[in-house]
């Protein structure tokens, strides 16, 4: 177990983690040239197209240190905020970080976060200093920053290229020295910690875990704490590029184990595994629960397909754990699922998953965050409210509590006012204003979650040129003047349009939508009111005119009367139609809504 380190590599998006796994796994001899391709970790088409990494991904290599021989863990991490719980996930399962700095960016709001992350689980901290080889690098003054961030010595960080190879070797030494080898007693009953599992068509769901303590043999008894289920263990082995089977898989090593469970939601990630004859006593602590911050609606489009999208959101519930999702129905869409994301990125992946690996074309509803209502009958008793329909009628609401975060920006100092002003648009507060060095700032606000929900972040990567970074974290409920706005087509409600606004924002809201919904309905053979109303009172109107035959086209000449005859005949015929016609809303009227400033 001495020659055992876990380790994970933690970085702001972009600073380079996955070209660094790549060298890593080259120079340790863990692919073969006609395996290696950039982004080796990133298996996914999506993280291909977009260039992040979306799935942490576990990968053991072995290296010769001073002729001893190392096995060395490597979990690799997200660097987007939407992802955060997967670094959670993976920081549980090491002893050990690279802490991945950009020599040009320097460190940036997610670096500090992750940071904190793995500081509270008490990992030992390797400081990198990547693309040294940049002409745009400013190793000096980012040296420095870390030194402050860190408090360690100047000779402690790294300096490295993870794309020419510049100083792997000295990383893998600082790994081997410096991070602690696992602590845990093989002779003690099984005690194993799951932090990731994927679904395999053919032989069901795969759980990748980490040995605390004891060992797991091919074909033991085991059973998993949280569900209280017994199963055989089919096959375990080691995570290399492909799959490793192996006899036992001892303390402090990380593995894979297939067991043919068919059943996604029999696997809970952060669960502990232990032995069916000698269990644990204590199950694995310090592992968090996920926090949705975003809900949105998905719905099938042919409700026939409600199974078929049950099953594929409970596969991608493995393969992601930070997706939570309860059923749900609307009167608009029929039969569906409310569903947590962690942001609106995250959202969008999901989204695309969903069509690319289980082709289920899905309608999303507008997203919201959950609130509390309080009624004047019962003013202790709080109400979640999910979905702007929970909502309780407005003449008994007493107040509604909205979730409020605080928001920490880094960017340059040029940019500080547009910055501020962005946030006040939202209904930010400031709290704090701190120079880091004089060209960089790190803004706090207190700022309430929905305003950041839609478009925040990609309205602040605009305002500062892409040099502001962005991380949050809840810091609870405040009161908030709310009111629920809902779209009336033809003079019925549209339950999956409805959005819970800030009072002073409603009015601007709703006419917008109205014009926005306006452009994308399709003309009928009828007219089409568009109304945004709050309660009883319309705030905006818009129509969809109709489509209209040319009936007086055989009248040449001739008294008025006969054209007028035929056009009030037309007129009876199109309000009848009215009354009983369907619209029919597409899905990039749902999706447009969150474009509203577009």
């Amino acid at each position: 177990m001495k020659n055992i380190r876990n380790f994970c590599i933690i970085a702001h998006i972009d600073h380079g983690k996955s070209t660094l796994a790549d060298r890593l796994l080259e120079f340790t001899g863990s692919v073969t040239d006609r395996e290696s391709q950039a982004q080796l970790l990133d298996s996914m088409d999506l993280e291909r197209e977009r260039g992040i990494t979306i799935k942490s991904h576990a990968i053991q290599m072995n290296y010769t240190y001073k002729g001893e021989e190392y096995v060395l863990n490597l979990i690799d991490t997200p660097g987007h905020v939407d992802f955060s719980y997967e670094v959670s996930r993976s920081i549980a399962a090491c002893e050990g970080a690279l802490l991945i700095v950009d020599a040009a960016q320097s460190i940036q709001a997610q670096t500090i976060s992750n940071l904190y992350l793995a500081l509270e689980n008490d990992l030992e901290i390797i400081p990198v200093l990547n693309k040294v080889d940049l002409p745009s690098a400013n190793i000096e003054v980012v040296t420095d920053d870390i030194v402050e961030l860190l408090g360690c010595e100047i000779e402690d960080v790294i300096p490295a290229s993870a794309k020419t190879g510049i100083g792997i070797e000295e990383i893998l030494s600082a790994i081997i020295e410096k991070i602690p080898a696992p602590t845990g007693k093989i002779d003690a009953p099984l005690r194993a910690l799951i932090f990731d599992s994927v679904y395999n068509p053919f032989r069901g769901v795969e759980t990748y875990f980490r040995v605390i303590n004891g060992s797991i043999k091919k074909g033991q008894h085991i059973k998993f704490v949280a569900t209280g289920k017994d199963y055989f263990a089919d096959e375990v082995g080691t995570l290399r590029l492909k799959q490793e089977p192996k006899k036992e898989i001892c303390a402090g090593d990380v593995g894979y184990l297939i067991t043919g469970i068919k059943e996604a939601r029999e696997i809970k990630v952060g669960d502990t595994i232990t032995d069916a004859k000698n269990p644990t006593t204590e199950a694995v602590a310090g592992f968090e629960d996920v926090k949705p911050m975003v809900f949105a609606g998905i719905y099938p489009v042919d409700t026939e397909d409600y199974e078929d999208l049950r099953s594929s959101m409970e596969k991608l519930q493995l393969n992601d754990a930070s997706l939570v999702f309860i059923p749900e129905s609307s009167a608009a869409l029929g039969f569906g699922f409310r569903c947590g994301f962690l942001g609106m990125l995250h959202l969008e992946i999901i989204q695309e998953r969903l069509e690319r690996e289980f082709d289920m074309t899905v309608i999303t509803t507008v997203p919201n965050v959950s609130y509390h209502a309080f009624t004047h009958k019962n003013p202790e008793v709080k109400i979640l409210v999910n979905n702007p329909t929970d909502l309780p009628d407005p003449s008994s609401l007493n107040r509604v509590e909205e979730p409020y975060i605080k928001a920490s920006i880094i960017t340059k100092s040029d940019f500080v006012g547009s910055i501020m002003s962005l946030c006040i648009d939202k209904r930010g507060q400031i709290t704090n204003q701190n120079y880091l060095t004089p060209e960089r700032v790190e803004l706090t606000f207190d700022m309430p979650l929905a305003e950041i929900v839609f478009d925040f972040y990609d309205r602040l990567k605009t305002v500062s040129k892409g040099y502001a970074s962005f991380d949050y974290s809840p810091i609870g409920m405040r009161a908030s003047k709310l009111v629920k706005v809902d779209v009336l087509l033809n003079g019925s409600i549209v339950d999956a349009l409805s959005a819970l606004l800030h009072a002073d924002n409603a009015y601007d809201i709703g006419k917008k939508m109205c014009e926005k919904l306006r452009q994308l309905i399709p003309r009928q053979q009828f007219d089409i009111p568009i109304q945004a109303a709050i309660g009883a009172k319309i705030i905006s109107r818009e129509t969809v005119k109709a489509l209209r035959k040319d009936v007086t086209a055989k009248c040449y000449g001739g008294d008025i009367s006969r054209k007028r005859k035929l056009l009030e005949k037309q007129k009876k015929g199109k309000k009848r139609m009215r009354l009983v016609g369907n619209v029919e809303i597409p899905q990039e009227a749902f999706m447009a809504v969150l474009k509203l400033n577009d």
